[in-house]
């Protein structure tokens, strides 16, 4: 069964998150996304991990009824570890499904150098996750943001991790981001090695992160063993399945979705939700405050440093790839899974209707409406025909959302933490749309 996962969101308690990530309202947002399994993010957080354990309960129905089943021991009750997705007790059915995670910030020296990095960790049970935290409580402060940061380093969370549980999973996160990733210009590392040390072989995955696409990552063999996956890093709802997963699944269980990203099994592994690279905010190198947005050539021009303040420009995803990758453009593993890009529907109705802000009511009105006639929004902007979209729609809306399956838009590279622009229709269309559609 298909099923679409979004492995990688923040809490309420995260710092610059939105106070509207409850898991009450996050269960709904991914009922109108269309996403199936969503992280519950931030498990380390005290006050969020008390709402996880009592407003969450263990689904312990398979997602179809299969001999498969008769080996997980049904006759086990729940709050075991057999099954390891939740569900929000307050729900009138299981389809939407939570997934034990959290980000750790990890701050340390390693080969000399202070190294920064993000990395995803997903837990098997809420046993195992009580285990975790009562250790990470008595050394390091994780009350302070529902993302601590931990002076350890990745070899050390490993160690901890897997002496609790073996099925503890654990990859990086946003793999390219300048300021805090395994492969970022500010503080990373040149190789996986060089960061994981002998647990090498026990990183599983990676996360594209917004500002890089798959056809970037499939430049540097060392990702190939390496299972590819893409999430949202949401900080608010809205942003929930920017990016996201789709696997086929049979049971539907923790186990389930460990195995398949442990072995790579792309029989279950169908595509990957994508954002369009050069809208992340750390595709291009640049200086926000300097408005300075360089492509790599143009940072190699200036020596990486920024023209008006005379300071080292920060080095963005694309520069990175390019620094590190051992392909050339164009090239596609063989063991790959596919991959489709996206721009959020809220985006597309904005600017078809020449609106500057998503959130505007008018915006929504018409979001709502397209969701009540045609479905989620991943299947709208995904699946659905054209043809029974422009008959739902107005007729600008529906041009957009072909435009986007097709590529045809452009953008103007985010930078140093400013996102990009995304243009559909250029500025004569504009002027022009009544007598266009």
């Amino acid at each position: 069964m298909r099923q679409v996962l979004d492995l990688h969101i923040h809490s309420r308690y995260s710092r610059a998150c939105s106070r509207n990530l409850t898991l009450e309202n996050i269960d709904k947002v991914c009922r109108v996304k269309g996403v199936d399994i969503i992280a519950t993010g931030d498990f380390t957080y005290p006050e969020w991990f008390k709402s996880i354990k009592e407003d969450l309960e263990e689904v312990t129905r398979p997602l179809i009824s299969s001999p498969a089943c008769a080996k997980t021991s049904p006759g086990r009750q729940e709050g075991n570890d057999w099954n390891g997705l939740y569900k929000l007790k307050k729900a009138q059915d299981d389809k939407i499904k939570f997934i034990l995670s959290t980000e750790f910030a990890l701050i340390y020296k390693d080969g000399g150098k202070c190294r920064r990095i993000h990395l995803v960790v997903h837990a098997p049970s809420i046993a195992a996750v009580v285990e975790l935290n009562k250790y990470l409580d008595k050394k390091f402060n994780i009350r302070s943001d529902g993302r601590p940061i931990l002076g350890m380093g990745a070899r050390d969370l490993f160690k901890i991790c897997l002496a609790i549980n073996p099925k503890f999973l654990i990859y990086p996160a946003h793999i390219w981001t300048p300021w805090f990733s395994v492969f970022g210009s500010k503080s990373g590392f040149d190789k996986l090695e060089e960061c994981f040390h002998e647990y090498t072989p026990q990183v599983y995955a990676y996360e594209t992160g917004l500002s890089s696409d798959p056809e970037m990552n499939w430049r540097l063999s060392a990702l190939d063993r390496l299972t590819l996956l893409s999430n949202s890093d949401a900080h608010s709802p809205q942003n929930i399945a920017r990016e996201a997963n789709v696997f086929d699944l049979e049971l539907g269980t923790y186990d389930e979705i460990y195995e398949t990203i442990k072995n790579k099994d792309l029989k279950k592994i169908k595509y990957s939700i994508e954002f369009y690279p050069e809208e992340g905010m750390y595709h291009f190198d640049g200086h926000r405050v300097c408005n300075i947005r360089f492509s790599p050539d143009e940072t190699k021009k200036h020596k990486g440093i920024c023209p008006v303040c005379k300071k080292p420009l920060t080095v963005g995803v694309m520069n990175r790839v390019e620094e590190l990758s051992d392909r050339p453009i164009g090239f596609r593993p063989k063991n790959s899974a596919d991959f489709r890009k996206l721009v959020e529907l809220d985006k597309i109705i904005a600017e078809a209707l020449g609106i500057k802000s998503r959130s505007s009511k008018k915006v929504q009105i018409e979001y709502n409406n397209l969701i009540k006639k045609l479905g989620s929004e991943l299947k709208i902007l995904l699946d659905i025909d054209l043809e029974e979209i422009k008959k739902a729609a107005n007729p600008k809306i529906a041009e957009g959302i072909r435009r986007i399956r097709n590529g045809k838009l452009s953008i103007n590279p985010g930078y140093d933490g400013e996102y990009g622009k995304v243009k559909i229709f250029n500025q004569e269309e504009k002027i022009k749309q009544p007598e266009l559609f």
